[in-house]
């Protein structure tokens, strides 16, 4: 069995309705395990600003029988069932579920990279991240909370999600 670290995000349609959806979606194998959800953050886009807000999460699985690239064969999978297009780069998207961390795996191949290469950079990760894991460390075993910190995140940008 192998621990896995996966974040949801949706700015299109009804976002949190989507991550449910995805979530439900990954429920239905019998070899995935759904240990622990975070709550739902109202995010700021990165890169591409002019766009929906986000709603994400993060979610802790245990896998029976999953490599990291099955596992992320599988979210693509989901992703594509849900309509995902990835017409723009960092655009609009109606889900995108991203494997951050595999158990302790470092991977850099042409279709992964563990952990996620942004992880670190992203407070919309790390804080949902860190509610359900707070002493997470790196696969290299580096605490995680000190990267949040150096981030000097804005919470304006990264809460609780509110219905509007």
């Amino acid at each position: 069995m192998a621990t896995a670290y996966i974040s949801l995000g949706s700015n299109m349609g009804k976002p949190t309705e989507n991550l449910h959806i995805a979530i439900e979606h990954i429920k239905k194998d019998s070899k995935i395990k759904i240990i622990k959800t975070s709550s739902i953050y109202k995010t700021e886009p990165q890169g591409l600003k002019n766009q929906p807000w986000f709603a994400n999460q993060v979610i802790k699985v245990n896998v029976i029988g999953f490599t990291p690239i099955t596992l992320l064969q599988k979210l693509l999978k989901i992703e594509n069932m849900m309509g995902r297009k990835r017409d723009i780069r960092w655009g609009p998207r109606i889900i995108d579920l991203d494997l951050i961390l595999f158990d302790k795996h470092i991977t850099h191949t042409s279709e992964l990279t563990l952990p996620h290469p942004r992880m670190l950079e992203r407070a919309f990760v790390l804080i949902p991240l860190l509610e359900i894991e707070p002493q997470l460390t790196t696969p290299t075993g580096k605490k995680i909370k000190p990267y949040l910190e150096q981030l000097n995140y804005k919470l304006k940008g990264n809460r609780i999600w509110q219905y509007d």
